[in-house]
């Protein structure tokens, strides 16, 4: 990393020292003396909205206006007004003309956040800013022009919202010249206790208190966390532990309580020490198998017995029984060659497996709790935070998406 580099993080409060992040905040200053349309993507919470702010001050739009326009915020309604101006009478309420941002912000930067949320007819207009440069008020029929560079971001699949019709490809092209990618949190394990580091000095200093610290377990457990929230989350954890706590030394098993569905993504009771995140999901999915193959093998050794039982044994022909009975040690065979081979690489397994059967027989029972428990907080971060699905999904600490499939599957009216 060079000092260029080091002193755009100083200058724009960016931490960490991930090769990633560095690349992109290179892409970042090396497009900014240009006039390309810039793409920022990743995760919701990973601080996309630093990068726009580089590219407009390394520029030679910096002693113009910059405008940051969230537009997942703005109604559809509205929206096109608030982009592009309206003339007076337009519409209901359209008491006097009034200049879009677009108009605003001639010769200087227009961030555009959230741009997968914009609708169909307002991604039209925005196409023709980027080709030509011209626009149009609502309720005008004059064409104006404008000079402005567009720096957008967003955290949705790009790739799956075309395909679905919800997003123009010839726009998805157009601002995506240069694309920005920012790394989620989890895959910068080096820079994670440094952030914490950085939110607890400045909520200490916010709070005029002691800064509170972390034991070396419970640092092990901050880089072991997925951070589905990522920075906004990791900020947020901070700032409770920093309020919250009247013990400066935070433990692990008190970091817990703050780091929501900690083992969520796990097997129960399964010891995790050494293994990596792909082989745990293996072992998750073999468990799985093995737990579902039992019980149908138990099935099969039912119906087998009641076959072979004098009642039915002269109804069915000799074949037929050792054609269940053949098929029922193939099965036997099968999970005995399974266990054998995972066995090899977890010396654990044998013991485990028994642990997940019975978990997952206790889980078969809880069912029903968890989902009304699950649908019951998702209720309540949403009236406390008026529906709002960004914020109710950073309170659960988890993806807005996750949220919104979450919100189809209850059926939750909103």
């Amino acid at each position: 990393m060079d000092a260029s580099t080091q002193n755009i993080k100083q200058r724009f409060g960016i931490i960490g020292n991930d090769p990633v992040l560095n690349r992109s905040i290179e892409k970042a200053m090396r497009v900014s003396p240009t006039d390309i349309s810039v793409l920022v993507t990743g995760e919701s919470g990973v601080g996309k909205e630093s990068f726009p702010k580089i590219i407009h001050q390394l520029s030679h739009r910096k002693h113009n206006k910059y405008i940051a326009v969230n537009c997942g915020a703005i109604p559809e309604g509205t929206i096109d007004s608030e982009l592009f101006g309206h003339e007076k009478g337009a519409f209901t309420g359209a008491n006097s003309a009034r200049k879009g941002y677009f108009e605003v912000a001639d010769g200087g930067t227009i961030f555009l956040d959230e741009v997968g949320e914009l609708p169909l007819t307002t991604q039209v207009r925005l196409l023709r800013v980027l080709e030509n440069g011209e626009f149009i008020k609502v309720g005008a029929s004059e064409v104006q022009k404008t000079n402005v560079r567009i720096v957008a971001a967003t955290n949705l699949d790009m790739e799956k919202a075309i395909q679905k019709g919800k997003f123009r490809e010839d726009l998805f092209y157009r601002l995506s010249t240069v694309e920005i990618k920012i790394p989620p949190l989890r895959n910068r394990k080096e820079d994670i206790h440094l952030l914490f580091r950085k939110f607890a000095s400045d909520f200490a200093k916010k709070y005029n208190m002691p800064t509170i610290r972390l034991d070396e377990n419970a640092q092990n457990l901050l880089n072991a966390y997925r951070w589905n929230g990522n920075i906004r989350q990791l900020r947020n954890v901070a700032e409770q532990l920093s309020v919250l706590e009247e013990k400066r030394e935070v433990s692990s098993q008190l970091l817990k309580y703050y780091l929501p569905d900690f083992n969520s993504s796990l097997p129960a009771l399964i010891n995790k020490s050494n293994s990596s995140n792909d082989f745990s999901n293996e072992r998750e999915i073999l468990y799985k198998i093995l737990f579902d193959m039992k019980k149908d093998l138990n099935d099969l050794k039912k119906i087998t017995d009641h076959l072979k039982s004098e009642d039915h044994k002269s109804n069915f022909k000799e074949n037929e029984i050792n054609t269940f009975e053949n098929l029922q040690s193939s099965i036997d065979s099968q999970k005995s060659a399974e266990i054998i081979d995972f066995n090899e690489k977890d010396p654990t397994f044998n013991s485990n497996i028994d642990k997940y059967h019975f978990a997952e027989e206790i889980k078969e029972e809880e069912t029903l709790s968890i989902h009304d428990k699950e649908l019951e907080l998702i209720k309540k971060a949403l009236e406390r935070n008026n529906g709002k699905r960004k914020a109710a999904a950073i309170e659960l600490g988890i993806s807005e998406r996750t949220l919104y499939r979450k919100i189809k599957q209850h059926d939750i009216e909103l």
